[in-house]
């Protein structure tokens, strides 16, 4: 899982990672998917993930549901990203673990390599400060520091090997719904 000696940060927010989120199912506990509503509007920014119809779909039960923005005169209100549980219907995300003491959490397998390459990387490069909503800049401090790499490495490499499991008796510990707080702030668009 070691990503290498370098990582050159190209300013990705975490928004590009909010397209597919694996989830604990709301009925048998296994995982689930969250992904945009097929049929809807053609991406031009991956912003526009916060804003899309979502469905939550099990393939072992079969449990689904769907979400709608919410809607204030014209304007759209969108889901905000962070935490470990995901934005739209609040389920526990699948991926957390516990590490360093703290709760470590993916949306899903690209997310969990992205992070693997900027924490696993001796040689760290920034992106552009231009961007207040790129992901890496973002990261807490114990993620970051070089005391906890080793940790963090193999968090995100249970990570990887948890999202190839579905089976309810597989939810992780962590995903037991107890830090599963959705963030109260929306995008409006």
């Amino acid at each position: 899982m070691d990503a290498g000696y370098r990582h050159a940060d190209r300013g990705a927010m975490l928004a590009r990672f909010a397209a597919r989120i694996l989830v604990v199912c709301p009925r048998c506990c296994g995982r689930a998917v969250v992904v945009p509503r097929p049929g809807g509007p053609e991406l031009r920014h991956s912003v526009d993930l916060l804003f899309l119809p979502r469905r939550l779909a099990c393939a072992r039960c079969g449990a689904t549901a769907e979400w709608e923005p919410e809607r204030r005169g014209n304007a759209r209100i969108g889901a905000t990203l962070g935490g470990p549980a995901e934005p739209f219907f609040g389920r526990p995300l699948w991926l957390q673990t516990r590490c360093a003491g703290r709760l470590l959490w993916a949306y899903d397998t690209e997310h969990v390599d992205a992070l693997a390459a900027y924490i696993g990387a001796r040689l760290r490069e920034r992106g552009s400060p231009s961007s207040s909503l790129a992901m890496i800049p973002r990261l807490p401090d114990w993620m970051t520091s070089a005391a906890n790499r080793s940790e963090v490495v193999a968090g995100l490499a249970a990570l990887r090997a948890q999202a190839e499991r579905s089976a309810p008796e597989d939810r992780p510990d962590a995903a037991d719904g107890s830090a599963a707080r959705p963030q109260r702030r929306r995008a409006t668009y």
